[in-house]
């Protein structure tokens, strides 16, 4: 049985109830749908929905047909992340917790993976056909074209194809680009050499028939002449594919499942946590030993630390971008600190860390997907609260929760996506704060049912949330949202743990499939394009 005595530091508060009042004589559910068409009515006709009736009474006898919602990219079904999802899980630790620069693990992670596989391709071209070489190119289509100003992606894509990695650039460089953009660089395959700089980035088609809303193309050119082309994709989480993209051979999983259902079956049967079934097959599937597994994690773990520490510490400053956003991470640490309500002062401490990592991001420095950029203040967040920041947990526990958490986010990738530019925000944040509770959940000793249902639960309540980045910075509304998250998941931890597990009446496959279907029903402005919500109502000076 988990122990209950808990560090107070880092517990939540009681919250007041919150009640929404209806007039006496209307039916509830009939006002919410009436209220939910009046409103998109007005919207999609330009009218201001303030002279709708106010005493629950419909002011037309027929109401006008609710308009076909606008079409979204379908995926392609020729992408093995399409195509996985028909067998069981087989990602592993290492491709799903990556480290590399923000602010975005699909639009800077991603596409400095792209542009890198593409510069190592090239290296081995025959060297007649290199000497003819006299520029690269990389064409941005769809979301990346439409955000990618925001989230840097022009300048990961350069760093990549002059030969830097995600993991090991320094964020300094990436800086210097955007500080410094007519910069010139000499790249050399084989023995020639020719120079390269953003311009060589074109911002391509922000719309258009692509098997993924993350496209892009990188063409090594003799002056008209292409000598070598490939199209690529960046998935989600940093994960990419190209065309033609087949998956490396793996070893076949010891407890295969392609559902949480699965995972509790082979946990009931075996008496195993789930921690223990996901080491058991990262050892099956990558080869590597217990040992290999759990000095990664540390690896990941130690940096998710240092992001949160460097974080509170950086001094308030203007973040870049046209927003013009302060950063408040160590501010609000220092007065949650000093807060005289325990349980207040716990919510704030988590924000706060949740604040320093998405700060870290937003200003392009190393963070950790987890899963993806744009939620990379939630999982370090947890990590420190639970570690040296709060409870002082052991780095056995954490490791335990870091695999729990990863079983998570692979189903949610399996069954679903990660990607904002496919499934709105509910994909990036939401699927953190439900790795976060199964975190919490195991990293406390839980039953394997608890860490589901608590994945759940913050899962749930994140359904149908939007990404609407302002300006297509990872600022507003993202910084905050990862606060939200790991408050969430604590949340859905504290619930899951204190209720009787067999009574939840929803579980976690079912809410991944609501998140599918979301994604795939929500109207592509809210798919990371900056074309709807905050990104149109905001109004910057």
């Amino acid at each position: 049985m988990p122990n209950r005595q808990y560090d107070d530091a880092i517990r939540l508060p009681d919250l007041p109830a919150h009640t929404s009042a209806l007039p006496a004589d209307v039916d509830r559910r009939a006002f919410l749908m009436r209220s939910a068409l009046v409103g998109a009515v007005a919207v999609i006709n330009g009218c201001s929905p303030s002279n709708q009736p106010q005493n629950g009474t419909s002011a037309a006898a027929t109401p006008p047909a609710a308009p076909p919602p606008l079409p979204s990219v379908p995926l392609s079904q020729d992408l093995n992340v399409v195509k996985k999802a028909k067998g069981p899980v087989m990602t592993t630790i290492d491709e799903f917790y990556k480290v590399g620069p923000g602010p975005s693990s699909s639009h800077t992670i991603g596409p400095m993976r792209i542009t890198y596989d593409f510069y190592q391709r090239c290296t081995k071209l025959p060297a007649d056909q290199l000497a003819k070489a006299t520029a690269l190119k990389v064409y941005l289509f769809g979301s990346l074209s439409a955000t990618g100003k925001g989230h840097g992606t022009e300048r990961a894509a350069l760093a990549g194809i002059i030969g830097k990695e995600p993991a090991t650039v320094d964020p300094l460089f990436l800086d210097s680009l955007r500080d410094k953009p007519d910069q010139t660089f000499t790249v050399t395959l084989g023995g020639k050499s020719f120079p390269v700089s953003l311009k060589d980035v074109v911002y391509d088609a922000p719309k258009g028939d692509f098997p993924h809303p993350n496209t892009m193309t990188c063409k090594l050119m003799a002056g008209d002449q292409v000598l070598l082309e490939q199209e690529y994709y960046s998935v989600g989480g940093g994960f990419i594919e190209w065309k033609g993209y087949q998956p490396p051979k793996k070893g076949q999983p010891t407890y295969p499942y392609s559902r949480m259902a699965d995972v509790l079956e082979h946990a009931k049967q075996h008496k195993l946590s789930i921690a223990q079934i996901a080491m058991a097959n990262e050892v099956a599937v990558s080869g590597k030993s217990e040992a290999d597994v759990h000095a990664y994690i540390d690896k990941v773990t130690t940096a998710m630390v240092n992001i949160v520490k460097t974080g509170l510490s950086m001094p308030e400053s203007t973040l870049p971008g046209p927003i013009n956003l302060k950063t408040k991470a160590g501010e609000v640490y220092k007065r949650a600190m000093d807060d005289k309500f325990i349980g207040q002062r716990g919510v704030g401490v988590v924000a706060a860390y949740a604040l320093a990592g998405s700060e870290e991001n937003a200003r392009g420095h190393l963070v950790v997907t987890a899963p993806t950029g744009g939620s990379a203040g939630v999982m370090p967040a947890l990590v420190y609260s639970i570690g040296e920041g709060g409870r002082h947990l052991s780095q056995e526990k954490i490791r335990e929760g870091m695999l729990a958490a990863a079983v998570v986010g692979y189903l949610c990738k399996h069954n679903a996506t990660l990607a904002g530019a496919e499934g709105g925000c509910q994909a990036e944040i939401g699927v953190a704060s439900a790795m976060g509770a199964a975190f919490l959940a195991q990293a406390h000793d839980f039953e394997p049912q608890v860490v589901a249902n608590a994945a759940e639960s913050s899962l749930e309540h994140h359904l149908g949330m939007t990404c609407d980045p302002v300006a297509g910075y990872v600022q507003i509304p993202c910084i905050e949202r990862c606060s939200f998250g790991a408050v969430k998941a604590w949340t859905g931890f504290l619930i899951a743990s204190n209720e009787i597990p067999a009574n939840r009446r929803v579980d976690f496959d079912t809410t991944v499939d609501a998140m599918a279907l979301t994604a795939k029903e929500m109207n592509s402005k809210y798919k990371e394009t900056s074309e709807g919500g905050l990104a149109v109502s905001l109004v910057l000076c």
